[in-house]
């Protein structure tokens, strides 16, 4: 498992939510020797790479190579997977055959939210929608999307739902995935 300092894990966070998973620009308050330290511990572990910047295209620069041209920052796969991310670009046939009898499911880092929810919907008694956003923050209709696109496309988990007497809609992992 790898271990990420805060600053890493910002800076993976951040570029995983940006257009081509630039890393650039860097957290508000690192630059000078503090930026080249983090981003080069980072590269060197793979988490990040140096790739020529698409100055037309407006890729905000990392250094400038001296020939007119800079370099942006990239989070790689491996960075993207250190914050708990399956990279798109895995296809199918990379993800883990679904009727295998112990099926292999991506780390979830303990205490985030996707480790939380996971949880909640593992427990026999599954959990309501307003449980979820009790433990998360989250708003219904962002829920909803996080157990469709991220466990059931991304992570490949079965989540059913069924309405039980005396209470609200309520969610479980279907142990067949688990």
């Amino acid at each position: 498992m790898t271990i990420l300092t805060e600053t890493q894990t910002v800076i993976l966070s951040t570029g995983a939510q940006r257009p081509a998973t630039i890393a650039m620009p860097l957290p508000k308050g690192l630059h000078g020797a503090a930026a080249r330290m983090a981003v080069g511990r980072m590269i060197e572990r793979g988490l990040l790479e140096e790739v020529d910047a698409n100055v037309s295209k407006g890729e905000p620069l990392w250094r400038e190579t001296g020939d007119g041209r800079g370099t942006t920052l990239k989070v790689t796969c491996a960075g993207l997977a250190a914050i708990g991310i399956v990279p798109e670009m895995l296809t199918q046939a990379d993800l883990p055959d679904r009727t295998d009898t112990n099926p292999v499911r991506p780390a979830v880092r303990a205490g985030t939210k996707q480790a939380q929810l996971i949880a909640l919907l593992e427990a026999p008694e599954g959990a309501t929608i307003e449980a979820i956003i009790a433990a998360t923050g989250w708003k219904a209709h962002s829920v909803r999307g996080f157990m469709s696109g991220t466990l059931g496309k991304k992570l490949g988990l079965t989540v059913t739902s069924a309405k039980e007497e005396g209470r609200a809609r309520t969610y479980r992992i279907s142990q067949e995935t688990a």
